[in-house]
């Protein structure tokens, strides 16, 4: 019968630990993607801003 204690107790501290593991890499993922979403709107940014770069091409000399 003590056994079978140890071994449930075992077994529901291995479930709360998967909960919680999961739980934490889901915040993780989360905040992944949050990073991704900001990347991608400095990146259209960073495209607004190049075109409208304009350079100026230098003139040769005697055209």
């Amino acid at each position: 019968m003590v056994w079978v204690l140890v071994f449930g107790g075992i077994a529901l501290a291995g479930l709360i630990m998967v909960i919680s593991y999961g739980v934490w890499l889901w915040h993780k993922a989360s905040d992944l993607f949050s990073e991704l979403e900001m990347l991608g709107t400095r990146a259209g940014e960073l495209a607004d801003l190049v075109s409208q770069i304009q350079p100026e091409l230098p003139q040769r000399p005697g055209s």
